[in-house]
């Protein structure tokens, strides 16, 4: 599944391999590096993907202070949700996707200019 709002454009992938592919396409496409995120919900499985794919991480800079902070109090399904809306998504996508990511799907997520 594809999605792109006024801020951020995310996809639903099944595996980590079509999450780096994807992550290329989106290179290839003009996004920026930079701004190019990847999610699982493993965190060890997000690491892996954004080290093949030379993504990001979402992190202080995109959460700000206070969320970065929050989230090591929060549950993991919280801190997903508080990611991806910290990307420019409302709660209730980010909530779709974060049932996504519990099914093991990956999202890739490339914020706009």
């Amino acid at each position: 599944m594809e999605f792109t709002n006024t801020q951020s454009y995310a996809k639903v992938v099944e595996n980590g391999t079509q999450a780096v592919q994807e992550v290329q396409n989106l290179r290839q496409s003009g996004y920026d590096n930079d701004r190019i995120y990847v999610l699982a919900h493993d965190s060890d499985k997000t690491s892996r993907i954004v080290d093949a794919s030379d993504a990001n991480n979402v992190g202080i800079k995109e959460e700000g202070v206070f969320d970065a902070f929050a989230n090591l109090f929060r549950s993991r399904g919280d801190e997903l949700r508080a990611k991806i809306v910290s990307l420019g998504f409302t709660e209730a996508e980010a909530g779709f996707y974060e049932k996504q990511l519990d099914l093991g799907k990956v999202l890739v997520i490339a914020k706009k200019d």
